[in-house]
């Protein structure tokens, strides 16, 4: 299978072998020569945007900086924060001159409110960081061709339609697309079957939808084959998701993070000290409120693409929070870490008093709470919360009091509304927020 596989990802792009042998062999190198061959491909991208792409050209000019004075990563600092609503009002001038030129596929995200985010992502940028999540993978034992389960939605490849194409995709890939969208009892009971005779060594996909597969699960006293590990993506998998997916499936989860219109990706090894953030695609910064860089703790994960030349993003904004740690992880790779994604900035609450809550404050509410089988909290507007519950036969209505005790222990003067409803849709990525915060919608 190895080969078929493999065949399969040259003809798609004949660099495929040599990039990914390369990106194996630089994970060992020290931090400090990853760092100086991410600035050099920094400052080759800083002055093809100049040349190329007449936004930053603008930008510059504005400025009145030319691309020479951003040498180093900490030179970023001196460009401002890009954002999508930034890059919609531009959308033209973020076409380089040389669009004829380049390879490239067109694509669009969901984001947090569904309205979709189009860019153009380099054909060699993609396959860079299809190389770069197997490596990823490879943290965990994986090794290229290894039998794989997903379980997503879009931005996984997993499309709700089966047809022709898809199962030979997952012939020669060597991988089974189990989707995210319909996850009810008679999908579920299909996908135990898949997964039992399919037998994969390793499982990837959304991390709340792995977590409700295991609670199906075990509700069910099901047994489910055991992979050698699952990796966790696109969404922040709390501690207690982590507890119950490790427990059912009998195996360790490696969170991983990632995403295209920017480049930026990390990955937990088995020590599970945190996440590696690769430097070979895109430059991570963490910044506090002001947009300077920060060595250690919580802020705003920003992204430079090293190679999407199709469409470069310097600075962009992804809208996700990270905690970054001074540690070295005991594996040995050169890689800073992150301790944890936090989540989404969609994801953090505002109170009438002015106080921030992170989104995380509410699962640990509900998951001590029997007969609750999923939930959403949205704020609308910053005195009411809308929690909506979809309720097991065995939930007891005193229990909604108890949780608006808790809830305004955060905010007094935060009204609590709650909705039963039968299911709570996904996004059109397939994938389910436990939080949103619709005040800036």
């Amino acid at each position: 299978m190895k080969l078929l596989f493999l065949l399969a990802h040259q003809i798609n792009d004949f660099r495929f072998y040599s990039t990914y042998n390369w990106l194996m062999k630089n994970q060992w190198r020290p931090y400090h020569e990853l760092k100086d061959e991410m600035e050099n491909a920094l400052r080759k991208m800083i002055a093809y945007s100049y040349r190329n792409t007449p936004y930053y050209h603008a930008l510059f000019r504005s400025m009145k900086l030319k691309p020479e004075d951003i040498k180093s990563m900490k030179d970023l600092e001196r460009l401002p924060i890009l954002t999508k609503e930034i890059i919609k009002k531009n959308w033209d001038n973020f076409i380089p001159k040389c669009i004829n030129k380049i390879r490239y596929y067109d694509r669009s995200t969901g984001g947090s409110t569904g309205t979709p985010f189009r860019f153009r992502l380099d054909r060699y940028d993609r396959m860079l960081g299809v190389a770069i999540r197997y490596r990823g993978w490879g943290y965990a034992g994986y090794r290229i061709g290894d039998r794989v389960v997903i379980l997503g939605g879009s931005s996984l490849g997993v499309n709700k339609k089966f047809n022709l194409e898809r199962k030979v995709d997952e012939i020669v890939r060597n991988r089974r697309y189990l989707s995210s969208y319909d996850l009810d009892e008679k999908n579920m009971k299909r996908y135990l079957r898949i997964i039992n005779q399919f037998k994969p060594k390793y499982m990837y996909g959304y991390a709340c939808s792995f977590y409700f597969f295991a609670r199906w699960l075990e509700q069910n006293r099901l047994e489910v084959h055991s992979p050698e590990g699952i990796f966790s993506t696109a969404e922040k998998i709390f501690p207690e998701m982590r507890k119950k997916v490790e427990e059912v499936f009998r195996t360790e989860v490696y969170d991983n993070y990632g995403l295209n219109d920017g480049g930026v990706s990390a990955a937990e090894c088995s020590e599970h000290s945190g996440l590696h953030i690769d430097t070979e695609r895109g430059v991570m910064e963490v910044v506090d409120n002001e947009g300077k860089q920060i060595e250690n703790g919580k802020g705003r994960i920003l992204a430079t693409s090293l190679f999407n030349y199709a469409m470069p993003f310097i600075r962009y904004d992804t809208g996700d929070m990270g905690n970054l740690i001074p540690d070295r992880c005991g594996c040995g790779r050169g890689y800073r870490l992150l301790k944890e994604i936090i989540g989404r900035q969609q994801e953090i609450l505002l109170t009438p008093e002015g106080k921030y809550i992170h989104g995380g404050f509410f699962p640990q509410i509900f998951w001590e709470i029997d007969g609750i089988k999923e939930f959403q909290v949205i704020q609308s507007n910053l005195n009411r919360l809308t929690i909506r519950i979809v309720p097991e036969v065995n939930f007891n209505k005193k229990n909604l009091e108890f949780i608006t005790q808790i809830i305004r222990k955060r905010s007094t003067k935060w009204q609590v509304e709650f909705e039963f409803v039968d299911e709570i849709e996904t996004t059109d990525a397939g994938k389910y927020k436990f939080v949103i915060n619709r005040l800036k919608e």
